[in-house]
């Protein structure tokens, strides 16, 4: 497909064409035809590297064995592919290595779910559209997500067991060391496309030491792990059927039976998709289902079902069965499965757009092995009606406006999220684009709250954030999308931000990022326990607090290149984050909105052992003896990441690579946040530099 966008006549062109009211695609893009090759290319290349690796660290552990100011290493490596045939390609990594790839920027989480990072190692993103399963598709929604079979950031994670005991020092491994990795990729004649990908993960051991003068111990906090993708998918009709499988399995060998009753033995998955489109493409029907199945030590079960996607534990929960899908909580069950789908039928052409969807995952759903999963236990419905004017006036080029509403409960029959929304976009005369969207929720329930405690009710909330951006086509290019939150319980946050994006010339490019959020939350979870005597709230004792938070960032972004062999690529992001605990207080009941502070005889702080640190004591009868205790959970940090990547082709397909990687983070219990003090706190912790030089070598033929 080809498109060419003439400023000076105002016009944009493309082949091939398609109207604006149209739903176009891939499935109407042209086609080369008429080629001979006369010879296949025998299609076969190695890839060796190596890598030398220096490290300036400070030690997080004063006084460790296992922690040395400077680190010095060397590796080796060799990714391979190979043509087979003349559609198929298999790929191969061997001890691959990853230091040039960017790093992560920093968040601050105090959610109960992860946080998501988007794959940026060259080996699983090559290719990665073939191994996308399900999706999701909405003109307008919030708080939802597609289906998720494979996310190939679970390969090569952080090890994943705890630290036994109560270590004086302890060393773990960054990432789990991936020892070998490959896929096989490409399409038949018949029009199946087919995806297999195999990794196996070696095991990684923490180095312990207990006490002084004590001997060096080693536990297993990774098992050897073998991850295995498969995937189909054909387009038929001319690309009106797109049918679809896959099918996921990770299996691990456990070393300690410590590690096998924190994580799950084996874990399967397996789904169809579909897209279909009628009617010249503008009407469609995509979906797809999938069930899961994850089986190993009961006490690694037990976690799944504690787990924040679905926290079986809560007291108030139906204990109902569904057959042979778990939807109860149970410990002594040495399987979970579950099942999770999405249906959505569109008209997606024409001046009269409109889209109904169902999303669903049943309470058992579990594929974090292999995939993202944040929660189950779900039902979620949304439908949106929209009108499009494509015809340019002197007052905007493309204008819309979309209404809709969304509406979600759990299996037990609580409706825990639902609003109505109204969005609108325009492209103006001078192609800047500008556009609102807000929603407004009701009072509803919240099952997650209380992170496995009773559900109690969340504030009716309104939700705005427009949006401006510049021509994208200039050498500068401005742009914003600020928002503000506003809760009936007191909450209000909102975030201000910019991105300037300046290309000077043809071969520099530069990207800043200011970014400011405030929050002020009147219910942040703060610690649960179990309590008999707590009876009006089911047997357990949930503290929660005010909350103010203050977050400043800048991600700064620098793409030179000086030739078309020699590139610079440069990412920093200073980062500040400051939160304020206040006010410490606990529902009256479950399923209500009233909470009610604690007073200073149930709650009181004190200094811990170090004398640094402040303890709160919690006495909620106020007989005099605290039951509970919990540390102040003010925090600010700061925190300058980022790295610099020289890339030099010194050689066609051979490639040189220096990079420089640095890390500067430090917190203190400050909890108030002050732009001066902590814009110069940025600098002030220790460094953590890190260089890698990586040698490539391209051998083919």
């Amino acid at each position: 497909q080809v498109w060419r966008h003439a400023q000076r006549l105002n016009e944009t062109s493309m082949w091939s064409f398609w109207g604006k009211n149209e739903a176009g695609g891939p499935a109407l893009f042209g086609h080369v035809e008429g080629l001979r090759i006369a010879q296949r290319p025998r299609g076969f290349e190695v890839l060796p590297y190596t890598v030398a690796r220096a490290s300036y660290v400070a030690p997080s552990q004063p006084g460790s064995p296992f922690q040395d100011t400077r680190d010095y290493s060397v590796r080796a490596g060799a990714d391979v592919k190979a043509l087979l045939g003349s559609s198929l390609t298999l790929s191969a990594t061997l001890n691959p290595d990853f230091g040039q790839v960017e790093v992560d920027p920093a968040v601050v989480n105090l959610s109960a779910f992860e946080t998501f990072f988007e794959e940026r190692r060259p080996f699983f993103v090559e290719g990665s559209g073939l191994f996308s399963f399900g999706g999701l598709s909405c003109f307008t929604c919030s708080n939802v997500s597609g289906m998720s079979l494979f996310y190939s950031r679970r390969i090569g994670r952080r090890p994943q067991g705890a630290v036994p005991g109560d270590p004086l020092y302890w060393d773990v491994p960054e990432s789990t060391g991936i020892l070998g990795a490959a896929k096989l990729t490409g399409r038949f004649r018949s029009g199946w496309e087919v995806g297999v990908l195999n990794a196996v993960t070696a095991p990684e051991r923490v180095a312990l030491v207990y006490g002084e003068g004590e001997p060096r111990l080693e536990r297993e906090v990774e098992p050897l792990t073998n991850y295995l993708v498969g995937r189909v998918r054909r387009t038929m009709r001319g690309g009106d059927l797109i049918v679809g499988g896959m099918a996921t399995s990770v299996a691990r060998r456990f070393g300690y039976d410590s590690l096998a009753r924190q994580i799950p033995e084996h874990a399967e998955a397996a789904g169809v998709d579909w897209t279909w489109s009628w009617a010249k493409r503008a009407y469609e029907m995509r979906g797809n289902f999938a069930v899961s199945q994850v089986s190993g030590e009961p006490a690694a079960i037990q976690r799944l079902q504690e787990s924040s996607a679905r926290y079986f534990q809560r007291p108030d929960r139906g204990h109902g069965s569904n057959g042979v899908f778990s939807d109860r909580y149970d410990p002594t069950l040495a399987s979970l499965r579950g099942y999770g789908g999405y249906l959505r039928v569109a008209k997606q052409a024409g001046l009269w757009l409109w889209e109904t969807q169902v999303n669903y995952r049943s309470p058992g759903f579990e594929v974090n092995d292999l995939a993202f999963l944040s929660r189950a236990d779900y039902v979620w419905m949304h439908g949106n009606l929209r009108r499009r004017w494509t015809a340019p006036t002197p007052y905007y080029r493309y204008f819309q406006v979309t209404a809709g509403a969304q509406r979600e409960q759990n299996f037990d029959g609580d409706v825990v999220d639902g609003q109505v929304h109204l969005s609108t976009y325009a492209q103006l005369p001078n192609y800047w684009e500008t556009s609102l969207y807000m929603h407004a929720r009701p009072e509803m329930s919240a099952d997650r709250y209380t992170r496995g405690g009773p559900v109690v009710r969340r504030a009716p909330e309104l939700y705005v954030s427009p949006s401006l951006s510049t021509d994208p086509r200039g050498a500068v290019v401005l742009s914003s999308n600020p928002w503000v939150n506003w809760n009936t319980d007191g909450s209000r946050s909102y975030r201000v931000n910019a991105d300037l994006r300046l290309k000077p010339t043809s071969s520099v490019a530069v990207s800043l990022g200011p970014a400011f959020t405030h929050n002020e939350s009147d219910a942040q979870f703060v610690r649960r326990w179990d309590d008999p005597s707590a009876t009006h709230f089911m047997g357990q004792r949930a503290v929660f607090s005010r909350l103010e938070q203050n977050t400043l960032s800048l991600d700064t972004r620098l793409n030179v290149t000086f030739t078309p062999t020699l590139t610079l690529e440069l990412f920093a992001q200073p980062f500040v984050s400051g939160g304020e605990y206040s006010a410490f207080r606990e529902y009256d009941a479950p399923r209500s909105l009233r909470r009610t502070p604690y007073d200073a005889a149930q709650l009181r702080a004190v200094r811990d052992a170090s004398g640094r640190d402040s303890v709160y004591l919690l006495d909620p009868d106020r007989d005099g003896t605290a039951e509970f205790s919990f540390r102040n959970p003010d925090f600010n940090l700061r925190s300058l990441r980022g790295n610099a990547v020289l890339r030099w082709e010194y050689r066609p397909g051979s490639t040189l690579f220096l990079v420089w990687q640095q890390n500067r983070s430090g917190g203190e219990p400050f909890g108030d946040f002050r732009l001066g003090r902590d814009a110069a706190g940025v600098f002030r912790p220790h460094p953590d530099n890190v260089f890698v030089l990586k040698a490539t070598y391209w051998i083919g033929r």
